[in-house]
């Protein structure tokens, strides 16, 4: 298949390589990929939607849950229909247009991402290490507010390097993408001209974002250990470590990943690597998320079956009175 370009020069598509150590059909890798979307979107979804609906989960815990699965929901989404569409219809293209678009989305909400974990790291600190103070440091306006920044904080510092990246002349003889979508490392790869100014900026605004965002993550917990370590008795030592442990596992898997990915001067010479690694952001965390903080917390799992009995009464309710009007019709 070969990327086209227009009359001007300008690329118009590129060819998107995809995963080249996947082994099996396009049907066997179509049902899977869509069986992780579907998860994903189905766990994610109920998380947003229980936190929403139970008067429990209104605590700045659960707040930031709710928008750390609607993330996870739309960063999922950037990503895999494009995948999914690959493989029903095997043509593996993509315009030059939805591949910036995808770019800048993709890094966008990551950037906000990191910033809602560390702003969830410093939630957890306050609420252990400083119980009184808490409901006045992280009422409910202060919580909207952070999550608005988290939110915008990703807009800014993307927007810069995604106008560069799209005015980059490409190579047509090479424009093949060696990824499963478009990240910042093999599109610079495929650039006609020295990319190495862009590259040093990526890594500045990356490790600016991902590793201020840890530090504060990593602070953050040693204050909430140090406190923890003082609590005499086992049962309250227990408790408090249960609500930073979901959090932890979520922390570990998304920075090692992501500053293996992009936190190196160089992003364009590991282009064979990245995709393996950008799995674990894509698919693997968004796919946990849900089940970590789910299974691994009692008031979600009981808010959960809270809601599943009210649809269920629901359903059988209007069940019921549609059989009931139908009898009375007949009658």
């Amino acid at each position: 298949m070969t990327p086209s370009g227009n009359q001007s020069g300008r690329m118009t598509e590129f060819v998107l390589a995809g995963f080249p150590n996947l082994n099996g059909t396009q049907v066997e890798l179509f049902s899977m990929f869509l069986l992780v979307y579907l998860l994903t979107l189905t766990g994610n979804t109920l998380i947003v939607g229980v936190v929403g609906a139970n008067n429990r989960l209104q605590t700045p815990m659960y707040f930031f849950l709710g928008n750390l699965s609607c993330l996870e929901i739309l960063i999922t989404s950037v990503i895999v229909p494009k995948i999914l569409s690959n493989f029903l219809w095997r043509k593996h293209t993509i315009s030059f247009a939805a591949c910036i678009t995808q770019f800048y989305f993709y890094f966008f909400l990551g950037a906000s991402e990191f910033l809602l974990l560390a702003v969830m790291s410093v939630d957890r600190y306050l609420a252990i290490c400083h119980p009184l103070r808490y409901p006045l440091l992280m009422s409910r306006a202060v919580c909207v507010r952070l999550a608005l920044a988290c939110w915008m904080g990703g807009v800014l510092p993307v927007l810069g390097p995604t106008v560069a990246v799209a005015l980059l002349p490409f190579c047509k003889q090479s424009a093949v993408v060696q990824h499963f979508f478009c990240d910042s490392g093999p599109l610079l790869h495929l650039a006609c001209t020295n990319t190495r100014i862009l590259e040093e900026t990526d890594f500045i605004l990356a490790s600016l974002v991902i590793i201020s965002s840890l530090m504060i993550t990593a602070t953050s917990y040693v204050h909430i250990i140090l406190a923890v370590l003082h609590i005499p008795s086992t049962s309250g030592r227990q408790k408090a470590f249960s609500t930073c442990t979901s959090h932890l596992m979520v922390v570990t898997l998304f920075y090692g990943s992501a500053t293996f990915l992009y936190v190196r001067p160089s992003q364009s010479s590991f282009v064979d690597t990245n995709w393996a690694v950008t799995v674990v952001t894509t698919f693997v965390t968004p796919l946990l998320n849900p089940l970590i903080y789910a299974l691994r917390n009692e008031q979600v799992k009981e808010a959960l079956k809270d809601m599943f009995r009210k649809v269920v009464a629901e359903v059988l309710g209007n069940i019921l009175l549609a059989d009931c009007t139908h009898k009375k019709t007949v009658r």
